[in-house]
């Protein structure tokens, strides 16, 4: 049987690990490091080169070299790299094939399955382009599970006592804060929230940013219009941010950087750390937030959490551990590698799903399940799923953090007479107006039996499953009639997009509920003027004259209201007026609606 390995995709540096003796190990790559650079490259003469050698060769390739592609999963992005125009699955699929030859050389033996990582608020749209990017470079992938998760496993769940902790997720590219209860063989995360546009390389562009505004000053050079030196600058902010983690000052020095008009132009700056926490104090601000939303979601206090685990090179910044200090009251655990316990979650994970017993401790502060110990994996999908109803409404069926796998399904009907098709919007968001949140996919479902408005019976199921990749399906009750999709890819949510959502959710959460109690209201009225002319139709005769006035004038009253206030239009100050006309037409209607009851009763005996 094919070993299982467990990959953590990282946005600017990748690592694969595998369960051996119940204990899981780092597979080093080809060069002998245990981490890859996440970084694909061609040469001029069509080479493909992925990882140290790709790193290497990037000043002088600068526009045949990408990084950092893991930030466009899941968009519409085509980079031209090659000759060829790639989408960001091809291009991590190079990644994960290197990653994959590395791990076959080391085992010695072909290796087909994985477990694969993903920052917890990766939506759909981007987990199904993960998948899609391991099956590419020939990968099985049996699982995807979220990095917080992931690196809470590797912590282990033989710590003594039940306990609840945080996992401060700061890496290349990505940020995750998951609320994680472990214990008694579970892992169940509770609650996760995080920013996919806040990472490692946001650090390194505001000191490349200060860098080239200093030679600049200093030299009247512009270095933004230079790719082979911005390139260096850029490897040399890396580098000194690494070294301001242990000291206060890094000297950039990149002799022979630029040809001025009086000669070779030479860089040489001091950047203390001072400076450094200046140019980025705003970025470990942005990490607050996603916070406080997780601890909120979970229901807890700081002073209920067991443990902070930090995860992701960005978390050895002294400002970041510094902010998490600040935040939780506590001591963050270093007890675990930042840079590899994701890939060792995903390797455990993996075992776990082979059937390979994990027994004892895995060393160096982390431990497995012990004593052959069952591992239940209890994971959320990071934001609310919903459809699209009359009026512009995002009905929701699934709530964001609720544990995965996930079954909803709610029976839903026609807004118009003689409707023989229905178009279903998926929208993820957290807004209740449709229009505020992103559709992620769109289907029809056709031949519903002709039939007054809300007679049809539409069932909308959603299925969400472990690896949150979402499956929406639709059936006729009264034909049997059933479609269904899978969200993919070409179904595009930036993260940019999905963090303005909740953004937006919050600062206008009280306007959202009175516009949607006002759609809510509308609807009703619509349907209840729909439903009186059907029954007066029928039965309108049956009234005296006075009763048949009254039900006329009720009826154009509300009618008129309804037709005033569009769904575009209609406003929380409208809701009175509209209440109280059909609170009117129900009192004066009641003997009519009685009559139409009985007809309908008796039509059907």
């Amino acid at each position: 049987m094919s070993r299982i390995i467990g990959i953590d995709l990282g946005t600017t540096n990748s690592c694969v690990a595998v369960l051996e003796n119940g204990k899981p190990v780092i597979i080093p790559n080809a060069e002998g490091n245990r981490t890859t650079p996440s970084i694909v490259a061609f040469t001029k003469n069509g080479e493909r080169l992925v990882g140290d050698l790709a790193k290497r060769q990037a000043v002088t390739n600068a526009a045949g070299t990408v990084s950092s592609i893991k930030r466009e999963m899941g968009t519409d992005t085509r980079l031209e790299l090659g000759g060829k125009r790639r989408t960001p699955q091809e291009i991590s699929a190079m990644i994960l094939h290197k990653l994959k030859t590395d791990a076959e050389a080391y085992l010695g033996e072909p290796v087909s399955d994985a477990v694969i990582t993903v920052p917890a608020y990766f939506n759909d749209v981007q987990r199904q382009a993960t998948k899609d990017a391991g099956r590419i470079a020939g990968l099985n992938v049996r699982r995807i599970i979220n990095e917080p998760t992931a690196a809470a496993l590797a912590y282990g769940l033989d710590h003594g006592e039940s306990q609840k902790i945080m996992v401060y997720d700061l890496g290349g590219g990505t940020f995750d804060v998951s609320i994680i209860e472990i214990g008694d063989g579970v892992i169940e995360v509770l609650s996760t929230c995080g920013d996919n546009h806040l990472g490692g390389d946001d650090f390194d562009q505001r000191l490349t940013n200060y860098l080239v505004s200093e030679f600049k000053q200093q030299t009247k050079y512009n270095i933004a219009k230079d790719p082979m030196a911005l390139q260096r600058v850029r490897e040399a902010a890396e580098k000194a941010k690494k070294e301001l983690s242990a000291s206060t000052t890094a000297n950039v020095n990149l002799p022979f950087l630029a040809q001025g008009r009086s000669g070779p132009l030479h860089m040489d700056i001091n950047v203390t750390r001072a400076v450094f926490e200046q140019l980025t104090r705003d970025l470990v601000e942005r990490t607050t937030m996603p916070v406080q939303t997780a601890l909120n979601d979970a229901g807890l206090s700081v002073s209920q959490l067991g443990r902070v685990l930090l995860v992701g090179g960005s978390t050895r910044i002294p400002a970041v551990q510094d902010h998490v200090r600040s935040l939780v009251g506590m001591m963050p655990s270093k007890g675990l590698n930042p840079d590899e316990c994701v890939a060792m979650g995903a390797a455990i994970q993996g075992g776990t799903l082979e059937g390979s017993l994990i027994s004892g401790s895995a060393g160096n502060g982390m431990a497995a399940a012990g004593n052959g110990q069952e591992i239940l994996l209890l994971d959320v999908t990071p934001l609310s799923l919903s459809i699209e109803t009359v009026g512009g409404v995002a009905t929701r069926l699934i709530e964001r953090n609720s544990t995965l796998p996930v079954h909803c399904s709610l029976i839903f009907t026609t807004a118009a007479s003689c409707q023989t098709k229905v178009e279903i919007p998926v929208l993820q968001g957290e807004r209740p107006m449709a229009r505020d949140n992103k559709t992620i996919g769109k289907f029809r479902l056709t031949g519903i039996k002709r039939a007054p408005r809300g007679v049809p019976q539409i069932e909308v199921t959603f299925d969400l499953d472990t690896n949150g990749i979402l499956k929406v399906s639709a059936k006729d009750l009264g034909t049997g009639r059933a479609q269904e999709i899978v969200i993919s890819s070409s179904s595009n949510l930036s993260e940019a997009e999905i963090q303005q959502a909740i953004r937006d959710a919050q600062e206008y959460a009280v306007a959202d509920s009175q516009r949607k109690e006002a759609m809510e209201v509308r609807n009703q009225a619509e349907t209840l003027v729909v439903e009186t002319k059907e029954a007066f139709r029928v039965c309108g005769k049956e009234l005296n004259k006075a009763d048949q006035k009254q039900v006329k004038n009720d009826l154009a009253n509300l009618e008129r209201l309804v037709n005033r206030n569009s769904p575009e239009k209609i406003t929380a100050d409208a809701l009175p007026e509209m209440k109280a006309a059909m609170e009117q037409l129900q009192r004066s209607s009641a003997t009519l609606s009685q009559l139409y009851a009985n007809h309908q009763a008796s039509g059907q005996n």
